[in-house]
């Protein structure tokens, strides 16, 4: 038995009542989800191919310079250093977010259209949206709802918000006002509660007290109080010493024991006959050790998000090629073989982009094994 048997549909994006029970198995068999931070086409099928080759359950999610990378980086986004009247016209503009929001639902329809040939059951989400980036999830939503009346389902199978900067009462009262906007579309919501340390995409946390890192357990409980009866489809990225990036070994302390406590005090409150009654999240996956993240699903989390290690893994395949092949890539003619040798093969995109895909892929294998989602279909 897999984790299609629990599903109504076994391949491509789902979504509402799916993704709840693959969480459900996910805690039953004492697995985790790796959530991949994909960018374009080429990320996508990087972790697509992972995901099959290892018959594993996979989550595909953009950020919102993700969003914006995938259908153009906007110009807005280069470097400051340059005078803005020497700026050539790269990409679209992102003002108003409206760069995020069209790359998001062009990468929605790209994702939709080629997961079923991978065979898999694919979660397709967004990451942080911290307050400053509620238009994103606002127009996102708008994009939800308008497939939602054309076919029955949202586009996205799940967002997620991140008020976790701002204080709890607001985090959590935003966050039900959103999920009552979401609920009818049984669409997940992913929240977080406590601070994730260190910078990812643009959202710097890296000088915050370290106090901030580490969730209470009376948050958890007063999130599950004021959500669950909206919808069950919600998960919680509890702080329990996260930071995003790699770092030295000891840098980082991580204490998993927390998500424990956080799982018992909620099943005291609610009475309830599970031992893990929450979803939780782990957010800054990449750089952490497999005892971490093993202990971590333990208590009862189903997803873990890594794209640092996946920066580095696809960076990686191309590193080596352009210094394996660096006498076939001077010039277009010429190369060791001979002055007049041609050297297009060396040199399409298509070559050396694939290096990086397959290095990228070998990292999320890597992961499935790490979180013991390998063979769960």
């Amino acid at each position: 038995m897999g984790c299609q048997d629990v599903l109504k549909r076994k391949t491509g994006v789902i979504y509402g009542e799916d993704v709840l029970k693959l969480f459900q198995y996910a805690q039953e068999k004492t697995f985790a989800i790796p959530a991949i931070n994909v960018t374009s086409s080429s990320t996508t099928v990087a972790a697509l191919e992972a995901a099959r080759d290892k018959k594993s359950p996979i989550i595909l999610q953009l950020s919102q310079g993700g969003a914006a990378y995938f259908c153009g980086k906007a110009s807005a986004l280069l470097p400051r250093a340059l005078d803005e009247k020497y700026q050539p016209p790269y990409g679209i503009s992102n003002s108003d977010q409206k760069g995020s929001i069209q790359g998001s639902v062009a990468a929605a329809h790209y994702i939709r259209t080629i997961a079923p040939s991978y065979e898999i059951p694919v979660v397709l989400h967004t990451d942080h949206c911290a307050k400053k980036l509620l238009p994103w999830l606002d127009g996102m939503l708008d994009a939800d709802e308008a497939h939602f009346k054309q076919t029955g389902e949202p586009l996205y199978s799940s967002h997620m918000i991140d008020l976790s900067a701002e204080p709890v009462d607001y985090n959590i009262q935003t966050t039900a006002k959103y999920l009552k906007r979401m609920a009818p579309m049984k669409q997940w919501l992913e929240m977080e509660i406590g601070i994730t340390g260190g910078e990812e995409d643009g959202v710097n946390n890296e000088s915050v007290d370290n106090n901030s890192l580490y969730t209470q357990p009376e948050d958890i409980y007063e999130i599950y109080k004021t959500l669950q009866p909206i919808s069950p489809y919600f998960s919680i990225a509890a702080g329990f010493g996260n930071v995003h990036g790699v770092y030295k070994p000891g840098n980082v302390k991580l204490h998993p024991e927390l998500l424990d406590k956080h799982q018992k005090y909620v099943q005291e409150k609610i009475k309830a006959k599970e031992e893990k009654p929450v979803f939780l999240v782990f957010h800054g996956g990449s750089g952490s050790g497999k005892q971490d993240y093993q202990k971590s699903i333990s208590y009862g989390v189903v997803k873990v998000n890594l794209d640092t290690d996946m920066q580095w893994g696809y960076t990686t395949g191309i590193r080596d090629y352009m210094q394996g092949k660096a006498d076939y890539l001077k010039s277009q003619i010429g190369n060791p073989e001979g002055a007049e040798k041609p050297n297009k093969t060396y040199y399409d995109p298509r070559v050396w982009v694939r290096e990086g895909e397959k290095t990228m892929s070998a990292r999320v294998k890597e992961g499935l094994d790490d979180f013991n989602t390998a063979g769960q279909v």
